[in-house]
């Protein structure tokens, strides 16, 4: 437990905006490694200009960088770079929405999924129907019958091969186009 509070204590020591040029770098790469580079680019000017140990690239900076494909990357982009006490540098896409920490999805999502009883549920069901429990299940299982005995005696209808226009104009375009008793290179 100290590590997952020793994250939510982590302050941020430095903010900054920049706007990073990337067509100097990817240019320099082959068509099929642009993005690539970029991202590489992106990397290196966060290391150099907010000197922290470990640089990790936003969702959404990502998404925006490979929005274009692998041999079309943006030539410039602006992001928000954060430095942690510990040197991790977050790099997002300026005006991106911040992300909550995944603590507090996760205690959402357990107090929206309240897991009924199955007894409960059961009774629910009963009272919506309106009818009794033991005679819904009869009746289902001879229509489900019914259902299954009319499957198995409809015929399917086989359709006759067409006669369209397109084997005309394949049959005319096998003949040959030169008269009859005249042959070619002769």
């Amino acid at each position: 437990m100290a590590k997952k509070e020793a994250k939510k204590e982590r302050k941020i020591v430095l903010e900054r905006t920049y706007v990073i040029p990337l067509r100097r770098k990817f240019r320099r790469a082959p068509n099929y490694k642009r993005t690539p580079r970029a991202v590489k680019a992106v990397r290196e000017f966060a290391l150099r200009h907010m000197k922290g140990k470990r640089i990790s690239i936003g969702k959404y900076l990502n998404n925006l960088l490979w929005s274009r494909g692998m041999k079309n990357p943006p030539p410039r982009v602006k992001v928000d770079c954060t430095r942690d006490e510990d040197g991790i540098v977050k790099v997002e896409l300026f005006g991106a929405p911040k992300e909550k920490p995944s603590e507090e999805k996760k205690q959402v999502k357990k107090e929206d999924a309240k897991v009924e009883p199955k007894e409960e549920v059961e009774i629910k069901v009963k009272e919506a129907l309106g009818g009794d429990e033991e005679k819904e299940p009869e009746t289902a299982k001879e229509i489900e019958k019914e259902e299954i005995d009319i499957l198995k005696h409809e015929t399917h209808k086989v359709h006759p091969p067409r006669d369209t226009a397109r084997t005309k104009q394949s049959k005319e375009h096998h003949q040959s186009p030169l008269p009859s008793g005249k042959q070619m290179g002769v």
